[in-house]
């Protein structure tokens, strides 16, 4: 076994679409950079980027009713709502600009228009709905929102949900026209491709990342198994962005940067029921969100979505929480004791301590049957019928724990959490959901955050590619309806001779 060295200026770890997106910002702002991404598997988007792997929901908060709450006095609290659909334009924009240089073709192959619908059953929570389309609908970002208690408009709306619908207790709906079903996996696959025809960028895929340290020069250095070839290699670089998922907590721990320290994680499986029966599937089109359970965790929201994959439609509805010490799909059993470190062992003795409720609930998904499964279905599709359903295994996504000043020690954070090392040349990405809906604006607060010294002689090329940056679309409605309407054309999302509306 022979060791290779090589020098590089950027170094990615894992080719999902965090990856991707970091690697094609830096490559369009300093395009002789040398670029080298390295991938364990054997292709592209193929973890928690992968379309089997997550719900490929295009997140902009109009119908996940996690991210609206009440406050204390009553009112609608949407600002979280407000901040993820200005985040998803972000990242239209950016796929939009790739579609108009021909940098990657075939939008619809990986972003398609799907209404985006609410439903909830029961007074309060119709309360909830109706308080939250109040809110919602008189913003610019939500204009176009649809609300209804009308059982024929709802039959119009999602029919498959409402046949055999008995059930006396109020039930509503918003529908927003303009949502979108997201491949993400896909869109992963044509931004690397596009990325390794550039010049100055290197993939390669069967090679590990098994450390990371920092040499004298005060770069880094990364090993790497190079599975292909039977050989070690240590690759050094000036910036390192750790983008592998579940992997990116035991490479950042391995990085012994301060930042790294009393943080841990915690791997969460999820399953799907998955229904490919044309007759059924058919009845179908939309991504229809519900309300989690009470007590349960804001991951847990059902819902019930059509897909298109692999040239196919489908239905999902999920998720089930499962449970594996594994941090990957393809990681390994002991890596959530692997994680388990002197400096994070309390952080993560006192989360489980905080989140009873949560180990709980994961205990109670575990035990959970088929049978008990299609009873929470048949909340959504009363006439669901066992054999028109089989069991999908998604993708690991692993929770964030970390001691905060307004948590305190061992704080479970839902959601993604970007950590950089304090003289900026190191970053990671962990935690989850929204994150892909979201990786523009992510890989953005990667360039601001570890490159503050080029802001300024970026700033005209990135507003090239993303026309909003530096802008608030929720202040600038104008400004929102013209990016909005033409990232809808470029994508494929409306006619491209149709007036300017927002739906």
């Amino acid at each position: 076994m022979n060791n290779r060295q090589k020098k590089t200026e950027v170094i990615l770890v894992g080719a999902g679409v965090m990856s991707a997106t970091v690697g094609t910002l830096l490559n369009k702002l300093e395009p002789h950079w040398h670029i080298t991404l390295f991938e364990k598997l054997d292709k592209a988007g193929n973890e928690s980027s992968n379309e089997w792997n997550n719900a490929g929901t295009g997140h902009a908060a109009l119908c996940e009713l996690n991210y609206t709450t009440v406050k204390q006095d009553g009112s609608m609290n949407i600002s979280k709502a407000v901040e993820i659909n200005e985040q998803f334009q972000v990242s239209r924009q950016l796929w939009s600009y790739l579609v108009d240089e021909n940098q990657i073709r075939d939008p619809q192959a990986f972003i398609r228009p799907l209404p985006h619908i609410s439903f909830v059953h029961g007074e309060d929570n119709v309360k909830f709905l109706k308080k939250r389309f109040e809110a919602l609908s008189n913003h610019p970002l939500f204009e176009g929102m649809e609300y209804s208690e009308d059982l024929e408009t709802l039959k119009e709306w999602i029919p498959l949900m409402m046949e055999g619908r008995t059930s006396k207790e109020p039930i509503a709906a918003t529908k927003v026209a303009s949502g979108t079903d997201v491949n993400f996996g896909e869109l992963t696959r044509k931004m690397l491709a596009n990325l390794e025809n550039q010049n100055n960028v290197d993939i390669y895929y069967n090679h590990r990342v098994d450390d990371i340290k920092r040499i004298a020069d005060n770069s880094w250095e990364v090993k790497v198994r190079n599975f292909e070839d039977d050989m070690l290699e240590y690759h050094t670089a000036n910036f390192v962005f750790i983008g592998a998922g579940g992997g990116a907590l035991p490479l950042l721990q391995r990085t012994g940067i301060p930042e790294s320290k009393h943080v841990g994680g915690f791997p969460i499986s999820g399953e799907f029921l998955i229904c490919d029966n044309p007759e059924i599937v058919d009845q179908h089109h939309a991504k229809v969100y519900g309300k989690e359970p009470e007590g349960a965790p804001p991951m847990t929201v059902p819902h019930l979505d059509s897909r298109h994959i692999a040239g196919k439609n489908i239905l999902l509805y999920g998720p089930f929480a499962g449970f594996t010490p594994k941090f990957l799909k393809a990681g390994s059993y002991m890596d959530l004791l692997g994680s388990v470190e002197p400096n994070n062992i309390f952080t993560m003795l006192a989360a489980g301590a905080k989140n009873m409720s949560l180990i709980k609930y994961l205990a109670q998904q575990l035990l959970m049957s088929k049978e008990q499964r299609m009873k929470e279905l048949r909340n959504f599709v009363p006439n669901a019928k066992n054999k028109d359903w089989d069991t999908l295994v998604a993708g690991q996504r692993v929770q964030v724990l970390e001691d905060t000043e307004t948590g305190g020690k061992g704080t479970l954070q839902f959601g993604t959490e970007l950590i950089s090392s304090k003289d900026n040349t190191m970053a990671a990405l962990l935690g989850e959901s929204p994150g892909a809906s979201t990786s523009v604006s992510i890989a953005l607060d990667v360039i601001k955050t570890c490159f503050p010294e080029y802001l300024e002689e970026w700033e005209t090329k990135i507003k090239e590619m993303i026309p909003s940056y530096g802008e608030s679309l929720a202040e600038n409605p104008e400004l929102f309806h013209k990016v909005h309407h033409s990232s809808s054309c470029t994508l494929g999302l409306v006619e491209k001779n149709k007036k300017m509306t927002l739906h």
